[in-house]
């Protein structure tokens, strides 16, 4: 009995120490572990900041550009008739589209949603026109009925778009 509590004597003490030496360590390397996850987050932040700004850059002017006024004015050139000026408008927005689709990654899913339903407006918009213009239209009667078109509505959904986008870059950086 009295060996048991010799031995209870040496025992509690050393598994107290081994105890607190536990604690201890795994409070070390927790915080080891958090100031590594900041540095790499900010490491990333530094990596991928500029790119994000760029990829919103890139969209707002994809959205100034496929504004009706902005894209007409660009592309009517020449005398082209309305079947052709509608072709060469509808190329333009999806080519524009396109080439900036990969910027999607970048951007919250609100943000492309309001990207993509406006170019999608602007197409509509442009399809609606050109199809209530008779085969010997010009391209310039195609130009003036969408510009009626755009005056008719109160905002385009490329505006909200554009709104959104400075929103979400103020919010977010």
């Amino acid at each position: 009995m009295e060996a048991l509590i010799e031995f209870g004597k040496i025992i509690l003490p050393a598994g107290a120490v081994l105890y607190a030496m536990f604690l201890m360590t795994r409070l070390f390397i927790r915080k080891e572990y958090d100031s590594k996850l900041i540095e790499i987050k900010l490491k990333n932040t530094e990596v991928v900041l500029p790119i994000r700004l760029a990829a919103y850059e890139r969209i707002c002017l994809f959205l100034e550009r496929i504004m009706p006024k902005n894209l007409i004015v660009r592309l009517n050139v020449g005398e082209m008739s309305a079947l052709e000026f509608h072709q060469v408008l509808l190329h333009e927005v999806r080519e524009e589209f396109s080439h900036n689709v990969s910027q999607q990654v970048y951007m919250s899913v609100q943000a492309w949603e309001v990207v993509s339903s406006a170019m999608e407006e602007i197409v509509m918009i442009v399809n609606e026109c050109a199809s209530s213009l008779g085969e010997d239209a010009k391209s310039i009667d195609l130009a003036r009925k969408v510009f009626e078109r755009v005056m008719e509505r109160e905002h385009l959904q490329v505006d909200y778009a554009l709104v959104f986008i400075k929103e979400e870059i103020q919010q977010n950086f």
